[in-house]
């Protein structure tokens, strides 16, 4: 397919370049859009061939290559338009902006940074009282308040209690009319009191102690029903009760203690020795 091109059109690309860089005077020196137009022919691309390589729509360049720059947008587009071109046909752009500039009044000063990108000042913006912060302080406040008071009263109440209870008064404490004298406290029993000294009457009573060793015992009642057989080890001690009496069986008598209805029994028993004893209400006299 012909472009239509004229012979003198279709020299070698670095011949055109030469012609539109280097020899030719600044008047005879071809447009902008003549040097890309013969570039490209001589190139054998067509306008499709540099629309498609360059994405730069096919009126632009149908507008650049006749120096028509108005499509382009402005000075700094067809600036880079115009660098595009170049590349795609081979030409170095330079000479081409340098054209330009001095056609179109000079390379066009950069836009100053600090318009463009300087902060806008912010300005404290005023505000209202914290009613949230002043709600929690007041919330805080009453609550120590509280805890405060409570422990205050817990130790005038325990300072009340142990002079109720017949404590020293500390110096200088005033004690009141209406306090009374504490009581003097009953005398603990003797040890060798226990519960069965107020053993009901009309029931006989037994306690068997491991006072001076460990023993096997066995206790049953009137009916013979078995109420405890096993080993009493030394400190141990068992209490039976029936209506009518309890059978005894001790297997190491000299370790036992009696206790029959409250009171001790005081037979001699010898160690090891084995004895059926039986304890009525009436007792303690033996069965």
């Amino acid at each position: 397919m012909s472009n239509g091109n004229s012979p003198e059109d279709e020299r070698p690309i670095e011949d055109v370049y030469h012609d539109v860089s280097e020899d030719v005077s600044e008047d005879d020196r071809p447009s902008i859009g003549r040097a890309l137009q013969q570039a490209r022919i001589a190139a054998g691309l067509t306008v499709d061939d540099i629309s498609t390589a360059t994405r730069v729509r096919i009126a632009i360049v149908h507008a650049i290559e006749a120096d028509d720059f108005t499509p382009c947008g402005g000075d700094v587009y067809a600036r880079g338009h115009i660098r595009t071109l170049a590349k795609a046909v081979r030409l170095d752009p330079a000479p081409l902006l340098a054209q330009f500039d001095a056609e179109h009044g000079g390379r066009p000063a950069p836009t100053p940074a600090a318009p463009l990108f300087e902060a806008e000042r912010i300005r404290p913006e005023r505000r209202g009282p914290n009613w949230t912060a002043a709600m929690v302080a007041a919330i805080v406040a009453v609550i120590g308040f509280v805890g405060f008071t409570f422990v205050k009263g817990g130790d005038d109440g325990g300072s009340e209690a142990s002079v109720a209870e017949g404590s020293e008064p500390t110096a200088g404490a005033t004690a009141s009319p209406s306090a009374k004298p504490k009581k003097p406290a009953a005398p603990k029993p003797d040890p060798t009191d226990s519960a069965i000294a107020a053993a009901p009457q009309d029931k006989v009573t037994v306690k068997v102690s491991a006072s001076e060793g460990r023993s096997w015992i066995s206790a049953k009642d009137h009916n013979g029903r078995l109420l405890f057989d096993g080993l009493l080890k030394q400190g141990d001690s068992k209490t039976f009760q029936d209506s009518e009496k309890v059978n005894l069986v001790l297997g190491d008598a000299g370790a036992i203690e009696l206790y029959v209805n409250g009171k001790k029994i005081e037979d001699d028993f010898q160690p090891g020795a084995v004895e059926r004893l039986t304890y009525t209400k009436g007792d303690p006299e033996v069965g």
